[in-house]
């Protein structure tokens, strides 16, 4: 068990950290005041006291952390300036976040979310920069007797150039495109023969296990993969390059999980797209984070960009409680030039909760799931 957990507890510090410390940044920046700044929840370990009065401390459940702002006794705090008025002298109230211009308080919410994207994108420049990525152009070494790739027409030698719009830039492009693609049929576009040509092809879904043992659908069009000419082509980036290819994952990685979130809620009337047995919680996280660390330390240091950049978007998700929620409940306000009252707060945020606790019981309930289809079958 050691070999997820501490991997695990590895990951989850460095995210929860930079996530919060985000926060923490802009919140200090237009003098809101801090008073603490936990990794982990519950009773403190060891800690110690800034000279700006916030205190750093190391508490006994290490699953995530939070930033403590001055008068911040609930969630509701944010928001309900009326009886913030009654209890804060107007020094004091300079220093309360719910005071603060709207453009400020926006900021100090997306700041976590920023922080794990920046994160995300330091990890990949400095991947691309020093190790080097991959740029083999990528072709087909064989197309399988009656697979849809044969049926729809691609051939041995073709060489990929783009994949449901997508272009195809490494061997590694080919397998990640065809498994988030979405659609009842796939667009290649490929070289022939030095001529282009545009094929759709229908993929077969195979019911099989990722790599890390979990049961889901695969997308298979019945080809393999090699490398054009027999050429590898693995090129360290100079900044710039680094810096754009950096970008274009999370963007590509961003878009790629809205897209599926968006295909799962419509799969709640029965017409999205996506398996939902792929949704995972903290004991999936846990696995996914043990095995990747047994690869090695850059899996490891990669997989970290991954989650950030999950737990940056997913927090942005306009749901009461979350980041996105404050920033949409912020944003609302404003336009409406009128604070909210506590029963419309109260209400929301039960929205909020029940929503969460649905998705965590879900998330949990898969996790097991998946952790007795791996083990027991």
């Amino acid at each position: 068990m050691l070999t997820y957990i501490i991997p695990f507890l590895i990951l989850l510090t460095i995210v929860v950290f930079i996530h919060e410390y985000g926060h923490y940044y802009f919140a200090r920046r237009y003098g809101v005041g801090v008073t603490a700044f936990s990794v982990g929840f519950g009773r403190e370990l060891f800690g110690w006291t800034d000279k700006h009065g916030t205190r750093w401390k190391f508490s006994l459940i290490p699953f995530g952390g939070y930033v403590k702002f001055f008068g911040d006794h609930n969630i509701f705090s944010d928001f309900n300036r009326e009886e913030l008025r009654k209890q804060y002298s107007e020094e004091d109230q300079e220093k309360l976040l719910a005071f603060k211009p709207l453009y400020q308080r926006n900021l100090i919410a997306f700041g976590g979310p920023l922080a794990n994207f920046i994160l995300a994108f330091f990890i990949f420049l400095s991947v691309f920069m020093f190790v080097g990525k991959d740029f083999t152009p990528a072709m087909i070494a064989e197309v399988k007797k009656e697979s849809p790739a044969e049926i729809y027409g691609l051939k041995k030698n073709d060489v990929f150039l783009s994949i449901d719009g997508n272009k195809v830039e490494s061997l590694l492009d080919v397998s990640k495109f065809i498994t988030l693609s979405n659609g009842d049929f796939i667009e290649f576009i490929v070289l022939r023969n030095n001529d282009e040509y545009t094929l759709k092809v229908k993929p077969n879904l195979v019911e099989t296990k990722d790599d890390f043992g979990n049961p889901f659908k695969k997308r298979m069009v019945g080809i393999q993969i090699g490398p054009n000419n027999n050429s590898i082509n693995h090129v360290k980036l100079g900044p710039t390059k680094a810096a754009y290819y950096s970008a274009k994952e999370i963007i590509f990685v961003s878009q790629k999980t809205i897209s599926m979130v968006w295909g799962y809620i419509q799969k709640l009337w029965g017409k999205g797209y996506g398996d939902l047995r792929q949704l995972g919680g903290p004991i999936k996280i846990a696995q996914i984070s043990g095995d990747v660390a047994k690869m090695g330390l850059l899996p490891f240091v990669i997989i970290i960009a991954y989650i950030s950049i999950s737990l940056g978007l997913f927090n942005l998700f306009p749901i009461p409680l979350l980041d996105g929620g404050h920033i949409a409940l912020n944003t609302i306000e404003g336009i409406r030039g009128k604070e909210f009252n506590k029963k419309t707060l109260e209400n929301t945020f039960r929205i909020g909760i029940a929503v969460i606790g649905t998705l965590m019981v879900f998330t949990i309930i898969n996790d097991i799931s998946g952790y007795f289809n791996r083990f027991f079958n």
